[in-house]
């Protein structure tokens, strides 16, 4: 049964087809929108990214091949409000922070899979994990969405998506610290059916992950990823997919020097069967995945072991003219258990419907979500949105969302700082903004101004359990900040620009929250010359920011800092391309997490070859 506040605010979602008429004439969705990008992020269905009021930005495969290399931070760095924080070098602990929301708050995907490490304190899934080689095209979603997306997307959404090969690709790449980074893939692309294998390989002498440490703290990963789909009849199609990777890291957990080691498995698998019609497409799906975590160390072995199964399904209606519908409903079981705590279980299940009227001219969207979970009960989220273009390239866009993260299952059971009374944390995300031109057009350029009010956050409070300390709704936080892009094509050179100015609080504490500079800006600059080698230069500079240890009752300021990357590429053959890069040219020292390391100039080249 719908509960007092969805029953209060279910007139504004009924009123919303009658008014829509009057923002633009009735005009076929998508008629005017072939070039802008289809995003999936904004409903769960593919939409043009114009015809959302929320702020999508897209990396395609030619964007993540010219930036190089297996690091995923230097990919990251070109969506504007987003910081990185990395504890050390290549492989090491990786938290993203979208507009200022913690990691914990950016739900990731993985070819659809939903993507956490279910055994952790904050179930954030390390970044650091996953290496770029095998990645065809990435779409961050900043803001709050847990309409479409449930819970854990307060601050954004990060989906990404394994490259598509028909025929063979190969690279290799070698650069300082002995690192080695090999890629193979090959597949067969057709409408009827196509498969791809890809396959990957990592290896570095690394850098001590503690700034006081001398010894090298090194990283393995190898990788094995694959994906397939058949037409079974004129309009149903079979996908599958599936992930593996394995991993070792040196860590520095009890001494600058310490021999300290984490080893990680990953496995992510999903089978979905997709009906697709005029006028109406249905998709359902189950998915399964775990992270395994196993650790040796001082404190003598441990292991860490989360696990899910998730039910979906989905749909996409064409109601009447330009009026469309999304749905879905699903279900999700975790389980988690480690070396020092037995194993629990818990099961969240969900259904949201989003109604949406879709012009070229103009666009609104407003929907629901109703979710219920084993522990605290049920929960509704709500969220609006739209865009309208007013003279020529100009658009206007707005949106309201909401969001929610469920507690964890170490939140909830672990021992002694368990607290299985608590509640999901809660988000309510504003935004407005202006584009002028389209993205991939000759001039493109963007401003955006938002906020989002957190309440009910989950954080250790150490007062509680009789001064022992437990988890609770304790936190409060506020990010509000602008973001502001442009990029230009000229002939062969193409020029992107992007800053952001974040101002994330913690209000119960009022400090700034940790590890999130108020200013971050990236320019990148590639020019193919006349002779078909392609250079690029990439600055990137972040302004000073704060560390805290509240046991140790100790604060860091974090210094700013600014990396600069030269870029380049010659071909050889038709087939065959040689690769080189030198980051940090200046060699600057810095940290994003206080008391670690971050890697100084490294050079590195490479050959990349297809059939």
């Amino acid at each position: 049964m719908l509960n007092s506040r969805v029953l209060k605010k279910l007139p504004i979602f009924l009123a919303i087809p009658l008014a829509l008429p009057a923002l633009a004439p009735g005009a076929a969705r998508a008629a005017d929108a072939a070039d802008s990008p289809i995003v999936v992020t904004a409903t769960g269905a593919e939409l043009p990214a114009e015809q959302s009021g929320q702020s999508i930005t897209v990396l395609d495969a030619t964007a993540i091949r010219t930036i190089q290399g297996p690091d995923l931070v230097r990919v990251l760095e070109r969506v504007p409000g987003v910081a990185l924080a990395r504890s050390g070098g290549l492989g090491a602990q990786t938290g993203l922070f979208v507009r200022g929301a913690d990691s914990d708050q950016v739900l990731v995907l993985i070819d659809g899979v939903r993507m956490a490490d279910l055994a952790s304190p904050g179930g954030n899934y390390d970044l650091g994990n996953l290496l770029a080689g095998s990645i065809g095209r990435i779409e961050l979603f900043r803001g709050s969405n847990s309409v479409i997306w449930g819970s854990q997307a307060i601050g954004g959404v990060l989906a990404i998506e394994t490259r598509s090969v028909d025929g063979a690709e190969a690279s290799a790449e070698y650069g300082a610290h002995n690192t080695t980074y090999l890629t193979a893939a090959a597949g067969l692309q057709r409408e009827a059916a196509g498969f791809q294998v890809d396959a990957g390989y990592a290896n570095s002498d690394g850098i001590s992950a503690k700034a006081a440490g001398t010894e090298p703290d090194g990283y393995r990963q190898w990788y094995v990823d694959g994906k397939a789909h058949v037409r079974l009849a004129p309009a149903l199609t079979l996908t599958v997919n599936g992930r593996h990777a394995d991993s070792r890291l040196g860590l520095d957990l009890t001494g600058p020097d310490a021999p300290d080691l984490q080893f990680t498995k990953e496995d992510s698998a999903r089978a979905a069967l997709r009906y697709a019609v005029p006028g109406l497409t249905l998709e359902t799906g189950f998915a399964l995945g775990s992270v395994r975590r196993h650790y040796e160390t001082g404190f003598g072995p441990s292991d860490y072991s989360g696990a899910f199964n998730r039910i979906d399904l989905t749909g996409h209606a064409r109601l009447a003219g330009p009026l469309a519908l999304d749905f879905g409903a699903d279900s999700e079981w975790t389980r988690s258990v480690d070396t020092f705590d037995p194993r629990q279980t818990a099961r969240l299940s969900s259904g949201h419907a989003l109604l949406g009227w879709y012009t070229p001219a103009a666009s609104l969207a407003a929907g629901v979500r109703v979710d219920g979970h084993s522990r605290f009960g049920t929960h509704t989220t709500f969220g609006a949105n739209g865009a309208i273009r007013l003279v020529g390239p100009l658009r206007l866009r707005a949106s309201y969302g909401e969001g929610f993260k469920a507690p964890t299952l170490y939140q909830l059971y672990g021992s002694f700082v368990g607290n299985a009374s608590l509640q999901p944390g809660t988000a309510k995300s504003y935004e407005a903004g202006v584009d002028w031109g389209d993205v991939d057009g000759a001039f493109h350029a963007a401003a955006t101004v938002f906020r989002r009010d957190s309440r009910n956050l989950i954080d250790f409070d150490p007062n509680a359990n009789g001064g022992f300390g437990a988890y609770g709704n304790i936190a409060r936080a506020r990010a509000e900040g602008v973001e502001l892009e442009a990029a230009a094509r000229s002939g062969p050179v193409v020029a992107r620009a992007l800053y952001a100015w974040v101002k994330s609080r913690d209000l119960v504490r009022d400090r700034d929250l940790a590890r999130r500079p108020r200013h971050t800006a990236t320019i990148a600059v590639d020019w193919t010359t006349p002779l078909k080698v392609d250079l690029g230069v990439d600055l990137r500079v972040a302004g000073s920011a704060s560390d805290y240890d509240d046991f140790a009752l100790t604060t860091t300021r974090l210094a700013p800092w600014a990396t600069v990357t030269l870029r380049a590429s010659v071909p050889v053959t038709s087939r065959l391309e040689a690769f080189g890069r030198i980051e940090n040219l200046a060699d600057k020292r810095y940290q994003t997490v206080a008391g670690y390391n971050t890697m100084g100039r490294v050079a590195t080249v490479g050959i990349r070859g297809r059939l």
